[in-house]
């Protein structure tokens, strides 16, 4: 009976959190109110509350679901690329087409990104949910970064190239593409920019063995 409840508890949790990032990426965290996620979650205030004491904490609640699910994603596409290739810069390869993959796939125009929208809005914030937010962009700095240092290893580009900022290039095409998409409701936007950036990544280490 406890283990029922706690899992009921649980789902009222995400649902909570899921209907609040729909609200959140279709108008922005200042416009979004608790009435209106608990009208369409079903549940009382109290109710509400008692996963969350105020709109701060449900703020820091939908980061911590939006980071998790992000590195979940980003680990399994690129582990099915290695998976498919023995090799560290095809297996990077493989892992930005299924990305791009994952985005055509999409019946429309993907709403957005949480942490963008929250950046767009950062003065309701506090420094909790700001640190967050600036982690997750930098895991992935940190993520890619890593992997194109493995890749030069065997495949030394012929020029100089700052890691990081190859690195930040594939956070700044997401979220740009993201933008670009939805203002055009066009979703073939984002995956193309994605495989360009693939052909990019592959013309930098191609002078290499």
């Amino acid at each position: 009976m406890l283990e029922k409840s706690r899992r009921k508890g649980d789902d009222t949790r995400e649902r909570i959190l899921a209907v609040a990032e729909a609200a959140v990426l279709a108008k922005g965290f200042a416009g979004t109110s608790i009435d209106e996620i608990i009208a369409e979650v079903g549940i009382t205030k109290s109710g509400f509350f008692y996963h969350f004491k105020d709109k701060s904490e449900l703020a820091k609640g939908m980061m911590l679901r939006y980071l998790a699910q992000d590195r979940v994603v980003l680990d399994q596409l690129f582990q099915r690329g290695d998976d498919l290739n023995n090799d560290p810069l095809h297996g990077f390869l493989v892992g930005l087409k299924l990305f791009a993959e994952m985005f055509a796939d999409l019946p429309g125009a993907h709403p957005g990104c949480l942490a963008a929208s929250f950046a767009y809005q950062d003065q309701p914030f506090n420094r909790d949910i700001r640190a967050l937010n600036s982690d997750g962009i930098l895991a992935w700095r940190t993520r890619f970064r890593e992997r194109f240092e493995m890749i030069a290893e065997i495949y030394p580009p012929k020029q100089k190239v700052d890691f990081d900022a190859l690195a930040d290039m594939a956070a700044t095409l997401v979220e740009g593409g993201l933008v670009l998409g939805r203002m055009l409701n066009d979703s073939s936007v984002l995956p193309k920019q994605i495989l360009l950036y693939r052909d990019f990544v592959q013309m930098i280490f191609s002078g290499g063995k």
